[in-house]
């Protein structure tokens, strides 16, 4: 009876304490949710500006002037007068070729010149006493005639040897091989004791890289508007190696432009010239060459970072006045540098988010971390954006 009475007594307690510990859990529900804070972003302002409009190819460096010394008589190398891969100034002396037998033509050149004047001043002589002789009709018309033409004779001899003697000198100077351009020495191709055949024995490879050529092609699709800015009175392009910054580029002019659109690939080559005074650029290297056609007025520029891609195409989140998002679709442009050009769903002066797109919701607030000016990067903090659906 005792313990009915106990337990009669013990179960209201237990049953209130857990109403109350039931009360207690349901009150934080009670409260309702915490909503999130804002997402962080980062913002630019989107710039009008004048910018290039241009066409991006690939090219090739070829040398100013290449030229392949050969020499001109035959004989054997005695002197080198360079080192492999030197600085060549126009005229530098860079071999010698033995000139004794060459020399001893010269000599018998002036000898056989000496002869040949010596019997033209005796015909001379003879033909002066024929011609009085002539007159007083001692001797017979064939005499006259005959120291005539040995005169003639004599004469022509003279003028034959001088030509030798000319071409004695010329020979001589020929031994001496002097660089006919200004440019870069390339691996001599000859050493000295080798006995080389005229016009023909390839000596050295030089080449000036001052200026220097940038060769390309554009597709015959791209030629009316070259042609139509060449005959405006030029055409420019930006030339860099494929390791060099764009602000690096260097600025050339077109020079050239084919006259037939190649057969099976439908190109055209073009020839862009360019001051080379540090030789940055090396013949035969790859660049890359940006042929600016026109400038385009108030281009509207924001990063390239901003925009976004989806199944509809590239987007952009622009932040309203009162700090929401609104998702805008956009007609890209050219690349221009770290910035691109917005044809169409943004203009000058509005705000666009660069980073922190992973989060934003359309229509949804956000949380402005900085501002950063068109063009520079900000470290993103959203690896991808959530695509619209």
């Amino acid at each position: 009876m005792k313990l009915k009475c106990t337990a009669t007594y013990l179960l209201p307690l237990l049953l209130g304490q857990l109403v109350v510990s039931g009360c207690n859990r349901s009150g934080p529900q009670a409260a309702g949710p915490q909503m999130p804070p804002p997402p962080l972003v980062t913002v630019a302002t989107a710039r009008a500006q004048d910018v290039p409009v241009y066409l991006d190819e690939i090219g090739k460096t070829w040398a100013f002037e290449s030229v392949t010394v050969t020499p001109q008589v035959g004989g054997r190398i005695t002197e080198r007068r360079f080192e492999d891969g030197a600085d060549l100034a126009k005229g530098q002396l860079l071999f010698v070729i033995d000139p004794r037998p060459f020399q001893a033509q010269l000599d018998s050149a002036n000898a056989g010149l000496s002869q040949a004047k010596a019997a033209l001043e005796l015909a001379k002589l003879e033909f002066s006493r024929a011609q009085a002789l002539e007159r007083a009709q001692v001797i017979s018309k064939q005499d006259y005639d005959s120291r005539k033409n040995a005169l003639d004779v004599d004469l022509a001899q003279v003028e034959s040897a001088e030509a030798a003697l000319k071409t004695a000198k010329l020979n001589l100077e020929y031994c001496f091989i002097h660089s006919p351009i200004q440019g870069r020495a390339g691996a001599r191709l000859v050493d000295i004791g080798n006995v080389v055949q005229a016009n023909t024995t390839a000596l050295l490879l030089i080449q000036r890289l001052d200026p220097i050529y940038a060769d390309f092609t554009i597709t015959e699709r791209d030629l009316p508007p070259v042609q139509k800015e060449l005959s405006r009175g030029g055409l420019s392009a930006l030339v860099r190696l494929p390791s060099d910054p764009e602000n690096r580029a260097q600025s050339a002019k077109v020079t050239f432009l084919d006259n037939t659109v190649q057969n099976g690939t439908g190109t055209v080559f073009l020839r862009a010239t360019m001051p080379n005074p540090g030789h940055h650029f090396w013949p035969g290297q790859f660049v890359n060459v940006r042929l600016v056609l026109t400038t385009q007025k108030s281009a509207v520029l924001i990063p390239n970072q901003a925009t976004q891609i989806s199944q509809k195409g590239p987007f952009v989140y622009v932040v309203k006045p009162d700090g929401t998002a609104d998702l805008r679709s956009v007609s890209l442009g050219q690349r221009q540098g770290d910035d691109v050009v917005i044809a169409q769903g943004v203009a000058a002066g509005e705000t666009v988010i660069v980073t922190g797109q992973l989060t934003v919701a359309p229509g949804g607030k956000v949380q402005v971390e900085s501002a950063a000016p068109s063009g520079s990067s900000a470290a993103p903090a959203g690896a991808a954006s959530a695509a619209p659906k």
